[in-house]
């Protein structure tokens, strides 16, 4: 018995059948050079075989070889989950919490001392308690099950990484009062899971679109493998909400202050 053929492979859109809508204008020739990168690595992005529609925003830049979907794009996908779209930094975001009418240099001097930049996670001892809800929800999740994301979910909570992440203290024009401001992402756990995605996207990729490039591999969104994954993602959103959570609330915690709200 002959086993069943392979499923046809999904060609390449044609270049230029799948437009992107460009929110990005060139103030210099800098500025002209950097948008015409943008365009080029667009255009090998919009003819991914699931991508249905795209667009720049204004503070575009490459991010790796052309067809590497730059910093500030963005595309819509039909029933497709691309890993190297979110890239390692899932949920790079900001959290702001209005602190009242506390000194913003207590602020500050308690937030550093609680915080942990550059490589690496806390040690035993230093560490913020991760809920048992979210540790199970993990250990459940094919994902996000492994000795090793159990163990950076719990070393790297309350830490901030590296690059562009920020710590910031200051007093809002508008009302005097002080906020406390956090800029990082997932950590490892988040890196662990983009790792994993790219590998089950890259077996797809050879079977459904061996000509589109690797780091555009996709996962299907209605697959047993892409229902997993889409929920992978949200337990990291809800892992990366805590951590920002948990330095804002020790940091108001340790001087007594009052959190009027937070973002």
């Amino acid at each position: 018995m002959k086993p069943p053929p392979p499923p046809p492979t999904l060609p390449l859109h044609d270049a230029g059948a799948v437009p992107f809508h460009r929110n990005i204008e060139a103030a210099d020739e800098d500025e002209v050079q950097n948008i015409a990168k943008i365009d080029e690595t667009m255009r090998a992005v919009m003819r991914t075989p699931t991508v249905v529609a795209g667009a720049v925003m204004p503070d575009a830049c490459p991010a790796g070889p052309v067809g590497t979907i730059p910093v500030g794009g963005v595309v819509a996908a039909k029933n497709a989950i691309h890993p190297g779209m979110h890239s390692a930094d899932i949920c790079c975001s900001v959290m702001l919490t209005n602190l009242g009418d506390a000194d913003p240099k207590a602020v500050l001097d308690t937030a550093q001392s609680i915080t942990h930049f550059g490589a690496g996670g806390r040690k035993q001892g230093q560490r913020f308690t991760v809920s048992q809800r979210l540790v199970d929800a993990f250990a459940a999740n094919p994902f996000l099950d492994s000795q090793k994301m159990q163990q950076m979910m719990a070393s790297h909570m309350g830490t901030q990484g590296d690059g562009n992440h920020f710590l910031f203290v200051g007093k809002s024009r508008a009302t005097g009062n002080t906020c406390m401001i956090t800029h990082h992402g997932s950590r490892g756990p988040g890196a662990v899971l983009y790792r994993l995605g790219m590998e089950v996207a890259e077996t797809f990729r050879k079977t459904l679109s061996p000509d589109t490039l690797k780091q555009n591999a996709w996962i299907p969104a209605d697959s047993p493998e892409g229902r997993d994954y889409w929920e992978a993602l949200q337990l990291i959103r809800t892992w990366t909400k805590a951590n920002h959570t948990g330095l804002h609330q020790v940091t108001a915690d340790a001087i007594g202050a009052s959190v009027k709200d937070r973002f």
